[in-house]
């Protein structure tokens, strides 16, 4: 899939205990929510450079990869998978605001980060280069972005190959809990896309949208799950293979070990995203 002329956005401390996991915690200490519930911030992964465009930015650089993972950086550091669920959207501008977002179809996604201590924006550890974030090729059409769709019978694994054997590398989590999501989530990401201020870690999303010739779609990738214990302390190493699958709960968490274990998927009710470590 090209998503060359879609925006791409992360959604920040979406599922309880992930920022504390990935030790960035500290990074939003001072970010102030209405909500305890609520998600720190949106961060650009991603910018589509209109004509015109006045900025110059690494996030003009095309991330997505849906086979591979580029691990290599300008220094030394640890680079982590973050399983995620990856929203499409189509959005409604009212002038040069962001009126309403629709979600047309989902999938696994990888939000895969630096572990870089010090940065200043959230997106500085997001966007290294090509292939540094995944993206399945295989979305699911959502019939309904809401508690009765389609989504919501759906849950997220991670699983990290290497030497042969398979280790569990997210805790598998059902897709419906998100602290935020449905009809929740969509507004809170569409006054971040209207309202967030450049401050702390956060960016201005509207100067994005505003320079990037308000896109027609945005990737939205809605928060990472947690960690087990082997995922929280190992880091992507060359020749690591690693899984994100969104799958429907129909199927077995041992199912989709085996499935995993011999790279071998169904075609219906899954999402997965295999990525090889380069």
């Amino acid at each position: 899939m090209d998503f060359k002329k879609v925006i791409g956005l992360g959604v920040a401390g979406n599922f309880t205990g992930h920022l504390e996991q990935a030790g960035e915690a500290a990074d939003f200490k001072n970010v102030v929510v209405k909500d305890v519930k609520a998600p720190k911030a949106i961060f650009p992964f991603y910018l589509p450079k209109a004509a015109g465009s006045r900025m110059d930015t690494f996030l003009h650089t095309y991330p997505l990869s849906s086979d591979k993972t580029n691990i290599s950086s300008t220094i030394s550091e640890n680079h982590q998978i973050e399983p995620e669920v990856g929203l499409l959207c189509e959005i409604e501008y009212e002038n040069d605001t962001v009126k309403s977002l629709k979600p047309i179809a989902f999938g696994a996604y990888n939000d895969c980060s630096i572990r870089r201590p010090g940065a200043k924006k959230i997106s500085e550890k997001k966007n290294w280069g090509t292939d540094t974030k995944g993206i399945s090729a295989n979305l699911i059409p959502l019939d309904s972005f809401s508690a009765s769709g389609n989504i919501s019978e759906y849950r997220i694994a991670c699983f990290l190959k290497r030497n042969g054997e398979i280790n569990v590398y997210g805790v598998d989590s059902a897709v419906r809990d998100y602290s935020y999501m449905y009809d929740t989530l969509l507004a809170w990401i569409i006054d971040r896309m209207n309202n967030q201020k450049d401050e702390g870690p956060a960016e201005n999303i509207h100067d994005y949208l505003m320079d990037s010739n308000k896109p027609a779609q945005a990737l939205i990738s809605i928060g990472a799950t947690r960690y087990t214990e082997y995922g929280e302390t190992h880091y992507l190493q060359p020749g690591d293979i690693s899984y994100v699958v969104v799958y429907h709960q129909s199927f077995s968490q041992d199912e989709i070990i085996n499935m995993v274990r011999n790279d071998s998927f169904p075609e219906n009710k899954i999402s997965v995203l295999r990525q090889e470590s380069v």
